[in-house]
């Protein structure tokens, strides 16, 4: 007969488990940054070439950007997650002080009338790409700690609405009103998902929306790529110029596109087309298969972060679900607006395409992101391991109850242990009981 003791004595062994990273998200994210080589390789010669600098030289500044952006995943990948979550609190005051010194005369750097990066002496850096992922954590931290508030107290649901608007007032003075959008949608996204109430919601996105508006108003620029952006074809020289000639492009793809390297419109015709407007260059190129390839794999991306999320909801790993649906909620809007904006759906932004477009500071934070999701996948996969190996020892004539399980195993094993198939939390949307979102067994 097995005892309590010699359970404890088993269960020892099981924190030496190691995990498996998600290898769709690492398969996802080595197409994307593949195809990402490729289109800047051909969108951005004509560009180089124009400017002097060597048709390669925009194709090696990517590639060096990816390389460090692959170490700093690989050590994101070996990064505890426990570690990360108890410096959230640093890390929400390295957003304030990384925006605020954007500001800053001799440190931020203005281009075309927007100082939105920081002069590193080699290279330059721009800041909110860093603080959207920071963000990130430290709601994912919030929401651990107040989901069982945030769905009946409106004042656990401000202070992340707080926080993220007084992000937004500091980007708006940069100016850059595409990405505090994106952060707002994070935001509302990751807040909802931790248990507020959207009839709670609703309030201060309305008042968002109004006072977002009434910002676009104030300043006359954005207005006119508003008018342009309803009927660009009005004044295709001008402010409409930059959509009529990525739809053009578009256009000429057909079907299968007019073949690699063979766009038109990337010579000098389509502005920033190895950055913001690589996609349509891609849709010349490849067409509409090669679109719809690449709307797959965001997709699919999505799909699995989000899946991700729920199961470590299921596993009671609250701060590494809500690190993956935001990360999965960063990446897939950010490369909606981006398509978007190629497409003519929504108006100019100025966000690029994840992993694909080139710009260093976009290509080195969303490969820590990408590491990050892959270290929430490898510390899950060791978690229901574990779990499914104490399951496994505990015959039902041996049966030992849960709460005596824990007591005596270590404290990661038997915590996996003690989970069921589904498991029901307190109240956070009014006074219902809570049932976790439960995906069954299959993986």
């Amino acid at each position: 007969m097995i005892t309590l003791r010699d359970r404890a004595s088993q269960a020892l062994r099981f924190d030496d488990l190691e995990g498996r990273f998600d290898a769709w998200l690492i398969g996802i994210a080595l197409v994307l940054a593949g195809l990402g080589v490729v289109m800047v390789a051909s969108s951005s010669m004509p560009y180089a070439m124009s400017n002097g600098v060597g048709p390669f030289y925009y194709l090696n500044r990517h590639l060096v950007f990816l390389a460090l952006g692959g170490v700093l995943a690989l050590t994101v990948m070996r990064t505890e997650i426990k570690r990360i979550e108890q410096h959230s609190q640093i890390i929400l005051l390295l957003c304030f002080a990384m925006l605020l010194a954007v500001l800053v005369p001799g440190i931020g750097k203005s281009v075309n009338g927007a100082r939105r990066w920081i002069n590193l002496g080699i290279s330059n850096f721009q800041v909110v790409e860093a603080v959207k992922l920071m963000l990130i954590v430290w709601l994912a931290s919030y929401l651990v700690r107040f989901r069982d508030e945030i769905g009946n107290s409106w004042k656990a649901l401000f202070k992340p609405l707080i926080v993220a608007g007084a992000l937004v007032g500091l980007l708006l003075l940069q100016p850059d009103f595409g990405s505090a959008s994106l952060i707002l949608a994070i935001t509302g996204g990751m807040v909802w998902l931790g248990g507020a109430r959207i009839r709670n919601l609703a309030l201060p996105t309305l008042a968002g929306l109004a006072a977002m508006s009434f910002i676009v108003m104030l300043e006359p620029y954005r207005v006119k790529r508003l008018a342009s952006f309803s009927n660009p074809w009005a004044d295709a020289q001008d402010s409409g110029y930059q959509l009529v000639q990525a739809l053009i492009a578009i256009g000429r793809g057909d079907l299968t596109g007019v073949g690699l390297g063979g766009s038109i419109l990337k010579l000098d015709y389509l502005p920033e087309a190895h950055t913001d407007f690589i996609f349509s260059v891609t849709a010349e190129e490849l067409g509409f298969v090669g679109v719809c390839c690449i709307i797959g794999l965001f997709a699919l991306f999505t799909w699995r972060a989000l899946r991700l999320g729920l199961r470590c909801i299921e596993m009671r790993r609250h701060f590494s679900g809500y690190c993956a649906f935001g990360i999965g909620l960063w990446i897939s809007l950010q490369a909606f607006v981006s398509m978007g904006v190629n497409l003519g759906i929504l108006p100019t932004k100025g966000l690029t395409l994840p992993l694909v477009s080139s710009g260093g500071s976009s290509v080195l934070m969303t490969c820590v992101a990408m590491g990050l999701l892959l270290r929430v996948s490898y510390e899950l996969d060791r978690a229901e391991r574990q779990k499914a190996k104490l399951r496994a020892q505990a015959p039902a004539s041996d049966a030992v109850s849960d709460e005596e399980l824990y007591e005596t195993a270590p404290r990661g094993a038997a915590a996996a242990a003690r989970l069921g198939p589904t498991t029901t939390m307190p109240a956070t949307r009014g006074n219902r009981a809570r049932i976790e979102p439960r995906l069954g067994a299959q993986r």
